[in-house]
């Protein structure tokens, strides 16, 4: 009989980044699989250790326990070959300003072989930007735009996203989103890094909470929403709770993870928001 195996693009095992002895590291016994096909939203706030794991699957970082595999390829021993995998698109767009949009292009098209040219320059028509002008003249959305189409027009079968969102505009994000969701559409893997949850509800089927360094949740979407609530913390006594936080109201709120479905599930950002406060204390959920 043949064994059946789920294909993942992208995997760490007990994974650490230390950058000096002695101090606390910048990941900590970091274990993910990202299965092949899916939109994943690595969330966590400033210094989590979000762009240190992406920098890790590119290989500009060496681990320095644990290991990262791209499509089972190990990154720390066949860089090139896992680094041939990937489209990364970074918080700045990494264009050269006085060249234009085209230009770039064919010149992505020279170093990367099988780059879709035509793929490239039609999204960037798709989205109303001009190829015939400098990448310095154009705004901070349309940027993002030819940065995308360039990682896009390379054909990874996996797509690294290290806080893209974080400078534009509500507009230009879900400008940005969107062309994102149809190349997962077409089958790319995507890795999302950012801390603006709001934009990522509705778009993503898998959430990754970091915070600080450690994995506080890693789960499908649906399964999240399915399984937490929130309830007064005076009301939180024998429950299952993962963290408390003021809401919005100042009032002292906890979410309550339950194996049970629940009929009033907590809203995404509240979800993100008990991990995150787990996340402070020393028994944080790993």
């Amino acid at each position: 009989m043949r064994s059946v195996m789920v294909e993942t693009a992208l995997e760490t095992q007990t994974l650490t980044k230390r950058y000096r002895p002695g101090r606390v590291p910048a990941l900590e016994n970091v274990t993910i699989s990202v299965p092949r096909g899916a939109f994943v939203a690595l969330v966590g706030p400033n210094g989590a250790g979000k762009s240190t794991l992406i920098r890790t699957f590119l290989g500009f970082e060496r681990p320095t326990g644990g290991s990262v595999h791209v499509l089972g390829i190990d990154v720390g021993r066949e860089t090139s070959r896992a680094l041939a995998q990937l489209g990364y698109v970074g918080q700045a767009p990494g264009i050269y300003a006085v060249l234009t949009a085209r230009h770039q292009i064919e010149v992505a098209a020279e170093l990367r072989p099988g780059f879709d040219v035509d793929g490239a320059l039609g999204r960037l028509a798709d989205a109303g930007i001009p190829d015939d002008r400098p990448a310095g003249q154009l705004s901070g959305g349309q940027q993002a735009q030819l940065a995308l189409s360039l990682a896009l027009g390379t054909r990874a079968p996996v797509l690294l996203l290290d806080e893209p969102l974080a400078s534009l505009d509500p507009l230009a994000r879900r400008e940005f989103l969107s062309t994102v969701a149809e190349a997962v559409a077409s089958g790319t893997t995507v890795l999302l890094s950012s801390h603006i949850v709001g934009d990522l509800d509705g778009a993503c089927d898998r959430l990754i909470v970091l915070a600080p360094g450690r994995v506080q949740l890693d789960a499908d979407m649906s399964w999240a929403r399915a399984h937490h609530r929130l309830v007064s913390l005076a009301d939180a006594a024998g429950l299952d709770v993962v963290g408390s936080f003021a809401n919005r109201r100042g009032i002292h709120t906890a979410l309550v993870r339950t194996e049970d479905f629940v009929t009033d599930p907590a809203p995404l950002d509240d979800i993100v928001l008990g991990y995150l406060a787990a996340g402070r204390r020393p028994e944080a959920v790993a």
